[in-house]
C-alpha cells in the first residue's frame, strides 16, 4: 500500500519503515548516546537514500532528476570505496589499543579465541536456512563484532547482501551494552557474577611492546595469510602507538582519521537501505541471524570460562570471557559496569580489555581464514 503526500508524492510502506529504522538509529545515538559516530550517520542516510525524487516532483522542479542521479552516485562510489575504508580503520583502531594487560595476562589470548564460535555456528544456520555458502561466510562474519571485517569479507566474497550484513553488523556492535548483559545473564549466576579477580600488573617493557605487533604480523601473515591486510594495518596502528617517536601521528590516527572513516563508512553504508532492495525477507533473516551470532559468542566466551574454572584455583568471572569478542572497548565496559552491579569494589576492567583486545585479534585472523577457506570449498 503506497501512502499520497499532498497529492504528488507517492511514498511506499517499505519507505514508511525505512524512516521509522533511520529515526531510531538517531534517537538511539543521541538520546541513548549508543555509538553516535555509528548509528547517527547511517540513521540520517536511511532517510537521505529513501527520499522520493520520481512522479509529478521530477515534473515540477527542473533538475530533480539530476539531484537524484548525484546522490545516487555519491552513494554507490562510497560503497564501492568502502572495501578500502576498513583497512584504514584498523589503523586507528591498532593506535587506540594498549595491548598491556594482554601481555601482562597471556592466556587472556583464549578468550578472544573461544568467543569466535559465534562466527562459525551462524555459517552452518545460515547455511541450512538456504543462503549460498559465500553468503552465509558472510553473513556468518557478523559474529565477529567488527563491523571494518563484516565489509572486508563480504567484499571480497562477492556476497549479494553486502549492504543488510554491514548494517546488522554496526547496529549490534552499537547494541552490545543491551545485548550482551542480557546473553551473560542467561548463563551465570549473581554467585557467579560478582567473582573477584586480583589485579597485579605486571611491567611489560617498551620493547616488548614494539616487537609485539610485528611478530603478530608474522606469525598470521603465515597462518592465516588472507588476513595480513587486517591484522598488518591493525598492528601497524599500533607500532605507530608504541614507537614513541610518532606521537602526533598516533593521535591523528586514534581521533581525526579513526572519527572520519567511522563517519564515511556509516554514511555510505547507508546507500544499501533503499527501501525496496533493503526491506526484505532475507534482511530481516541476516539481522536475526547477527543477533544470534553475537549472543553465540558472548555465551561461548562466558562457557569457556567457567570451563577454566574447573581446573583453577584462581577462578575468573565468566563475565570476562564475554569480552572477548571484538567490540572494543564497549564490551569491556560493560562487563566492568555488570561487575560492579554485583559488587561494588569487583572492578574487573583490566581483564576485560585485556580479553577484549585478544578478540580484536582473533576476529580479523577468522575472517581472513573465513577468505582462504570459503573459496577452496566452492
Amino acid at each position: 500500500m503506497d501512502f499520497l503526500i499532498e497529492g504528488f508524492i507517492s511514498i511506499t510502506w517499505q519507505q514508511v519503515l525505512m524512516y521509522i529504522i533511520g529515526g531510531t538509529l538517531i534517537y538511539l545515538a543521541i538520546r541513548k548516546n549508543l555509538e553516535p559516530a555509528l548509528l547517527l550517520p547511517m540513521g540520517f542516510g536511511a532517510i537521505l537514500v529513501n527520499i522520493p525524487f520520481s512522479g509529478v516532483l521530477d515534473q515540477t522542479l527542473t533538475g530533480i532528476g539530476e539531484v537524484q542521479g548525484i546522490i545516487d552516485w555519491l552513494f554507490r562510489v562510497g560503497i564501492e570505496a568502502s572495501e578500502a575504508m576498513p583497512i584504514l580503520l584498523f589503523i586507528g583502531i591498532g593506535a587506540m589499543i594498549d595491548f598491556g594487560p594482554l601481555l601482562a595476562n597471556p592466556r587472556l589470548l583464549l578468550f578472544g579465541a573461544a568467543a569466535q564460535f559465534g562466527i562459525f555456528a551462524t555459517i552452518t544456520v545460515a547455511t541450512l536456512l538456504g543462503f549460498s555458502l559465500t553468503d552465509a561466510a558472510s553473513i556468518g562474519i557478523i559474529g565477529a563484532a567488527d563491523g571494518p571485517t563484516s565489509i572486508l569479507v563480504s567484499h571480497v566474497l562477492g556476497s549479494n547482501y553486502i549492504g543488510p550484513i554491514a548494517v546488522a553488523a554496526y547496529s549490534y556492535m552499537a547494541l552490545v551494552p543491551i545485548i550482551q548483559p542480557f546473553a551473560i545473564r542467561m548463563c551465570t549466576t549473581k554467585k557467579e557474577r560478582a567473582i573477584r579477580m586480583k589485579y597485579n600488573p605486571k611491567s611489560v617493557s617498551k620493547t616488548t611492546k614494539i616487537l609485539f605487533p610485528i611478530v603478530v604480523t608474522i606469525i598470521a601473515g603465515l597462518v592465516a595469510p588472507a588476513s595480513i591486510a587486517l591484522v598488518g594495518f591493525l598492528m601497524f596502528g599500533n607500532l605507530i602507538r608504541e614507537c614513541g617517536v610518532l606521537n602526533s601521528l598516533s593521535e591523528t590516527a586514534q581521533n581525526a582519521l579513526a572519527n572520519l572513516i567511522t563517519l564515511l563508512l556509516g554514511i555510505t553504508i547507508s546507500a544499501s537501505m533503499q527501501a525496496d532492495k533493503f526491506v526484505t525477507l532475507e534482511t530481516f533473516l541476516i539481522m536475526g541471524l547477527g543477533l544470534l551470532a553475537f549472543v553465540f559468542d558472548t555465551i561461548a566466551g562466558v562457557m569457556f570460562a567457567k570451563f577454566l574454572n574447573l581446573f583453577s584455583k584462581e577462578k575468573v568471572n565468566p563475565m570476562v570471557g564475554a569480552a572477548g569478542i571484538s567490540a572494543f572497548p564497549m564490551s569491556a565496559r560493560v562487563i566492568q559496569k555488570m561487575g560492579l552491579q554485583e559488587d561494588n569494589q569487583n572492578h574487573l576492567l583490566m581483564h576485560a580489555i585485556g580479553a577484549n583486545v585478544s578478540g580484536q585479534i582473533a576476529s580479523v585472523i577468522a575472517g581472513g581464514v573465513i577468505i582462504n577457506l570459503i573459496p577452496k570449498l566452492l
